[in-house]
């Protein structure tokens, strides 16, 4: 069996990754992976507290699940948002975007 103290560490590990990911990458892609990587790592922690707090319920489980399907919505919008920034503008990168128009 493992501990729980290892998922909080596991989970806190993405979490940092992620949003170091997303605060240094200037490509849209990377960024999104960095988004997923907070959200996995939310979702692990449901997981890890449903264990410690109700170990014969599945609330954390389905909520997991809940935000897996809430960040595939989220991922599927975002990357229709990234096709169409590379089609108007040529590039994938952050600073592209700033010249959009009102």
């Amino acid at each position: 069996m493992i501990p729980v103290e290892y998922f909080f560490v596991l989970s806190a590990l993405l979490f940092f990754i992620g949003v170091f990911g997303f605060v240094t990458r200037r490509n849209l892609l990377a960024m999104l992976i960095s988004v997923e990587l907070i959200l996995n790592s939310v979702d692990i922690n449901f997981a890890a507290f449903n264990k410690i707090l109700y170990p014969d319920q599945l609330e954390g489980f389905f909520m997991s699940l809940f935000g897996i399907g809430v960040s595939a919505a989220e991922t599927a919008v975002a990357v229709a948002i990234i096709i169409n920034v590379y089609h108007n503008f040529k590039s994938d990168q952050v600073n592209s975007i700033e010249n959009m128009k009102f």
